[in-house]
């Protein structure tokens, strides 16, 4: 047995599917507005992942057009059947349901194939008789929400059975993200249930037959934490199962690492690790007693699972010649790819778009942990009337961002917030003409602090609140997290060294 740390993919990781080929486990999370989108993980012990890609990477995949923040590409499925990977999912704002597929992990990933059916959260299963199943949410004639299955055809998109309503829940609000699982004699059906804030859960059911009737397992919810008030991780749901080479069974669902005893968070939804053992009636016991910590027992085979802590790393933008940007960055709506030049630094050719626009010149990453900091190199060399520089960002509503502007030809440094629809300056500080100024943020619990250093020394340009990033206080139902990034408007900004560390 050994210990192993939660969460295991951390950061805006939500709605985690997971699929195993042999001994390589790979996973998907969702991606909301965000592009590239449907991030792909890659793990030999299902404790230390790594991004190796994404599903969606062309504007022809992908439309994220008005997306908004609450929109774009909800919870996707990633399945593996006969040597091809099939990813399914919902882009939300444009055209629904769509599948893509792909000989190999690294694609290329197909274009979309639409599902003519509504709801969200599509699955599919890949039954022993090669038949292939799809379940997702749906409403019936009364507009009550219920999970739906049918025969699908995975190529086509098209029903080729009649529509089945397989289940209601248990009672708990938005019955969501089914999976479907032929184990032994049964056919298994897990979902989320009470939504995906702090009523979070995970039910099951089992049937003899594909389309029922579903009986509930005695013990749901199988795991929340809606009742475990005192644990920081909460919002705990939408899981999916996965066996190991050994026999040993797994859940991955998500959650939230709550700031202290308050409500809220900004990391958003992360991916968490739960052993599953089944009972003697064949039901799935999940976690301690239907509960997860940061710190599990539990045997995994591979590699050592005693260190799973965020890596130091500083990106130098160097050239490189894969068609799709490097895995771990990531745009707002669908970016003009042609205004963002890596090698020798990065350059962003920017119009007069700023954050508060729908689609900025920005790329950013997730933020990990609630204590980090953040620093990059930009270049003094910037226009009169430009800003530009290093921000924090939850959507175009809410951010904050330590900027460099030049005004009558004077170099200064300041810090800018948004939040809704009000927006404050700090006093700028004039800077001296170095050849490159280093911007820093250092981000906890409280604040986010924005820091600048150059030849004449450090100058602290403020302080934006971290509840001013968090779910629970947007304006609108916003399901991500805070990215830490970069970004320029109305001119040409280069940037050097990007660097993360605790």
């Amino acid at each position: 047995m050994a210990i192993y740390r939660n969460p295991v993919i951390k950061g805006y990781n939500a709605d985690p599917s997971i699929c195993r080929v042999g001994e390589d486990y790979y996973l998907v999370t969702s991606t909301g507005e965000f592009f590239p989108g449907i991030p792909i993980y890659h793990s030999r012990d299902l404790v230390h992942w790594t991004m190796v890609g994404h599903c969606l990477t062309r504007d022809s995949q992908v439309n994220l057009e008005n997306s908004n923040g609450t929109g774009g590409i909800y919870a996707a499925t990633l399945r593996y059947h006969n040597g091809q990977f099939y990813a399914i999912s919902t882009n939300t704002t444009n055209n629904g349901n769509f599948l893509v597929y792909a000989p190999s992990i690294e694609g290329p990933w197909s274009e979309p194939v639409w599902v003519d059916e509504g709801g969200i959260d599509p699955s599919l299963l890949f039954d022993d008789d090669g038949k292939v199943y799809y379940c997702s949410t749906h409403h019936d004639s009364r507009g009550i929400q219920c999970t739906i299955a049918f025969e699908l055809d995975p190529y086509t998109g098209q029903a080729v059975s009649e529509r089945h309503i397989i289940n209601y829940g248990t009672g708990g609000k938005y019955p969501e993200g089914p999976h479907l699982y032929h184990i032994g004699k049964w056919y298994y059906l897990i979902q989320a249930e009470g939504g995906t804030e702090y009523g979070h859960m995970v039910t099951i059911f089992r049937s003899s037959q594909i389309f029922g009737p579903y009986e509930s397992c005695p013990r749901n919810p199988v795991l929340t934490h809606r009742d475990n008030q005192y644990s920081s991780i909460q919002a705990v749901g939408h899981a999916d199962l996965v066996d190991d080479p050994s026999g040993n069974w797994w859940l991955l669902c998500h959650g939230i690492r709550q700031i202290d005893a308050r409500l809220l968070h900004n990391l958003g939804r992360e991916t968490y690790l739960v052993p599953v053992h089944w009972d003697e009636e064949g039901w799935p016991v999940c976690g301690r007693n239907g509960h997860i910590s940061y710190q599990m027992e539990a045997h995994i085979p591979g590699t050592d699972p005693n260190e799973n802590i965020t890596p130091d790393g500083t990106d130098f933008f160097d050239s490189f010649t894969s068609p799709t940007w490097p895995s771990q960055w990531t745009f707002v709506h669908n970016p003009d790819l042609s205004k963002y030049c890596r090698g020798d630094g990065l350059t962003i050719h920017a119009d007069t778009h700023t954050l508060n626009d729908e689609t900025p010149f920005f790329l950013g990453i997730r933020q990990p942990e609630h204590q980090i900091c953040a620093k990059v190199l930009l270049s003094s060399k910037i226009e009169e009337g430009q800003t530009a520089g290093l921000t924090a960002y939850y959507n175009r509503f809410n951010h904050y961002e330590g900027c460099l502007t030049r005004e009558n030809g004077r170099l200064y440094a300041f810090l800018s917030k948004h939040l809704y629809d009000m927006e404050t300056q700090s006093e700028r500080i004039e800077l001296p003409e170095d050849e490159y100024i280093c911007l820093l943020i250092y981000t906890d619990v409280e604040d986010y602090r924005f820091e600048c250093q150059t030849s004449n020394g450090t100058f602290l340009l403020g302080t934006g609140k971290t509840a001013g990033l968090c779910t629970e206080s947007q304006m609108i139902m916003c399901f991500s997290g805070t990215f830490i990034g970069l970004f320029s408007s109305n001119g040409t900004a280069h940037f050097r060294d990007f660097t993360l560390f605790k």
